[in-house]
C-alpha cells in the first residue's frame, strides 16, 4: 500500500510505538497486526528520527502466516537496512506481546525462521534462536569455501587480529578473539570490518575476550547500527565461536557493556538458547509530521 500524499492520512500516523531496550540495545516495537500497510526503509528512518524513538533495531509486527504463531517480525536497523535476526529485540517483542495478552510461550515468524520465545520471569525472556549456520555460502562469505572456524581476514584490518570465526545467526557475524577487549578501537575497526570485501552482505564485527571457559566479555559493532551496548545475536555467535574453536563451553555467560546474557548452544539439536532481561521505557504515538 502506497502512503497517501496527506501526512495526516498516512497509515502509520497515530500508531503506538513502544520504546524498550535489551541490555541497553535500543529497541522500538511497532505492532501492525491487522493493518495492510507494510513499513519500508523510509518509514523506518523517519521513526528513528522521532524524539524519544531512536533505535538500534525497529521490530515491526504483522499478521503471521502460521496459525500457531503470534506475529511475524520485520527488523530494521537505524539506517533503514533490514536484519533477519535480533535477539534482544525478539525478547522485547515477547514482553510486548505477553503484556498484550499473548501466552508466556509463543512462536514468532522472522526472516531467520520460526523463533520460540518464553517468559522465564516478569522481565526475563528466553529465545530459541535456532541452529547457527556455519558454511561459507550460508553466512555468507566471499570465496570458494573452507574452514569458517578459522578465517584469515584478507586484506587485513590494521589493529584487528588476523584470524576470526564466522557464524550466521540469521545475520552474519565475524568474531575476533582478543586478549583485552577494552583495548580494541571499535569506532575505527568496526566500519572497516563491516564493509570488508570478504562480507558480501556486510557483517557484525565482534571482539571477544575469554574471561573463563564459561564467561566471555564482548564488544560489538552492529551492521547498520554501529557500536551498541548489546547485541543478542552477537552474543550467540561468540558463544558458538568459542565452543567451535575449543576456547569455551556450550553454556556460557556473555558480558556486554549493557549487561549479561546466558547462552546455551544445545547439543541435542544444535539450537542456541539466549536468556536475558528486557526493559520497557515508554509508549509514544507516531506523529503524522514524521511522514510529511
Amino acid at each position: 500500500m502506497k502512503p497517501a500524499n496527506n501526512p495526516q492520512s498516512h497509515p502509520l500516523a497515530g500508531r503506538r510505538a513502544l520504546k524498550m531496550n535489551g541490555l541497553g540495545n535500543e529497541i522500538v516495537v511497532l505492532d501492525l497486526r491487522g493493518a495492510p500497510f507494510r513499513v519500508g526503509a523510509a518509514e523506518a528512518r523517519a521513526i528513528g528520527a522521532a524524539p524519544g524513538l531512536h533505535f538500534d533495531q525497529l521490530m515491526v509486527l504483522s499478521d503471521p502466516a502460521r496459525p500457531d504463531a503470534q506475529a511475524a517480525m520485520k527488523i530494521f536497523n537505524i539506517d533503514g537496512s533490514v536484519s533477519a535476526a535480533c535477539g534482544n529485540g525478539t525478547r522485547c517483542v515477547g514482553w510486548a506481546l505477553v503484556h498484550a495478552g499473548a501466552p508466556d510461550a509463543m512462536l514468532l515468524e522472522s526472516d531467520a525462521g520460526l523463533l520460540s520465545v518464553k517468559r522465564m520471569a516478569d522481565t526475563q525472556f528466553q529465545v530459541d534462536m535456532g541452529a547457527p549456520h556455519l558454511r561459507w555460502n550460508e553466512i555468507p562469505l566471499a570465496g570458494a569455501g573452507g574452514d569458517t572456524a578459522h578465517v584469515l581476514l584478507t586484506p587485513p584490518a590494521p589493529g584487528a587480529p588476523a584470524m576470526f570465526t564466522a557464524v550466521s545467526m540469521g545475520n552474519p557475524h565475524a568474531v575476533f578473539f582478543v586478549d583485552d577487549v577494552q583495548a580494541m578501537d571499535l569506532g575505527a575497526l568496526g566500519p572497516q570490518i563491516e564493509r570488508h570485501p570478504l562480507f558480501p552482505e556486510r557483517v557484525n564485527a565482534s571482539f571477544a575476550q575469554m574471561l573463563a571457559r564459561d564467561h566471555i566479555a564482548l564488544r560489538v559493532w552492529e551492521r547498520g547500527a554501529g557500536a551498541t551496548r548489546a547485541c543478542g545475536t552477537a552474543a550467540c555467535a561468540s558463544a558458538v565461536a568459542a565452543a567451535r574453536t575449543g576456547l569455551g563451553a556450550r553454556k556460557t555467560k556473555v558480558t556486554l557493556p549493557g549487561g549479561d546474557l546466558a547462552i546455551h548452544w544445545r547439543e541435542s539439536d544444535d539450537h542456541v538458547l539466549m536468556t536475558g532481561p528486557v526493559e520497557f521505557e515508554h509508549e509514544s504515538r507516531l506523529d503524522a509530521a514524521l511522514f510529511a
